[in-house]
């Protein structure tokens, strides 16, 4: 895997839009299955996206008034932090610092891509782990491919920002090893936000909602664009997977319904279902019966989740090639046959005319 690697002057990275299915389909680019983005509205929808592996923030950025510990990435062995060297890949790096820190949930496979960067650049100091994001073609590659196709190319040098300029940033919160962590690939280090509960009681999401929340309090009095992603498991396979469960249900009460027909007697009511821990078939007819009914209802509901998922999932697959198309050359040839049919000089003259009494009017006001 080496040769993806090279260490030279990396290629340019494009800037990306903050979107679930923009990011959905970027690290399904990388070669991961069973993870998606969402899109959390409100630090109350935690709960309900549940399992979310990692979070990634997005605020503008605001230099820190107050210096906040870091810890050396050496201090826990396994996690997995990189440096900020390239400056619009913060929303990629963002994501790899929580994908490349997943501790082997059910379901998630990172892919062979990522596996071997990880493997790789394990031993790595945590400048040389930007260095080795900026510089991977497979990632490089796969974030470029939603950049925005420009009609003109321009060499230009790229200024530093000022203080009038509007400046973005994405960061991650990840739970790793017992602890939870801001990862910030502009800070020297990771920064541990503290332990989750090992009492069981205890969930991750509790510590990090903590600290996002007193992040956007800092700035709501003079800024209110915040976004806020969570990685999650893919509803498809959960969907999937809960259908499974409710057809293998569906299937023993009926072979129950089918023996007590046979036997004239209730049958064995100790049956687990395999996924849901806890379910049992009731012991007598009416109780299986009702069952029965309750089973139908949720693969019913179960069917319709799946199918408006997969309308979501082609939705976001819809925009984002919309994103990645080039329309120049259409606009282009449009403006040509209306200037070979001696319409585009009216149709300017008449916008002309009508943004001139916009203008009048507003004046008079």
């Amino acid at each position: 895997v080496s040769h993806h690697f090279s260490f030279k002057m990396s290629d340019s990275w494009c800037t990306i839009e903050s979107d679930p299915g923009v990011f959905t389909e970027l690290i399904q680019t990388f070669g991961v299955k069973g993870v998606q983005v969402e899109e959390l509205y409100s630090l109350d929808d935690l709960e309900q996206q549940s399992p979310i592996y990692g979070l990634v923030f997005l605020f503008k950025y605001v230099k820190d008034t107050e210096e906040r510990a870091t810890i050396d990435p050496d201090q826990e062995p396994g996690l997995f932090f990189a440096k900020q060297v390239i400056q619009d890949a913060c929303a990629t790096q963002a994501i790899l610092s929580v994908l490349l820190n997943l501790e082997s949930p059910k379901g998630v496979d990172i892919g062979e891509t990522l596996t071997d960067f990880r493997g790789f650049t394990g031993d790595f100091p945590s400048d040389l782990k930007g260095l080795a994001i900026s510089n991977s073609d497979p990632i490089r590659t796969a974030h470029n491919s939603f950049a925005r196709a420009e009609p003109f190319m321009f060499e230009k040098s790229r200024r530093a920002a000022t203080d009038d300029d509007d400046v973005f940033h994405f960061i991650a919160y990840v739970p790793f090893n017992g602890k939870v962590y801001e990862l910030d690939g502009l800070k020297a280090g990771p920064i541990l936000l503290g332990d989750v509960a090992s009492d069981g009681a205890g969930d991750w999401l509790n510590v990090a909602r903590q600290h996002v929340q007193a992040r956007i309090e800092r700035y709501a009095t003079s800024e209110i664009r915040f976004n806020l992603m969570g990685l999650v498991r893919s509803k498809k396979d959960a969907l999937a997977e809960k259908l499974a469960c409710l057809e293998l249900r569906k299937t023993i009460l009926g072979a129950a319904a089918s023996a007590q027909t046979a036997d004239g007697g209730a049958s064995n009511g100790n049956v687990d279902l395999y996924g849901e821990p806890g379910w049992a078939m009731a012991g007598d007819a009416a109780g299986q019966a009702a069952q029965l009914s309750e089973t139908n209802e949720a693969l019913a509901t179960c069917k319709q989740a799946q199918r408006e998922e997969g309308e979501r999932m082609a939705a976001w697959k819809m925009e984002n090639l919309r994103r990645k198309h080039n329309y120049v050359p259409f606009v282009v040839n449009l403006l040509r046959i209306l200037a070979e049919r001696k319409k585009l000089m009216p149709m300017y003259e008449k916008a002309k005319l009508k943004k001139t009494e916009q203008a009048s009017g507003g004046n008079k006001k």
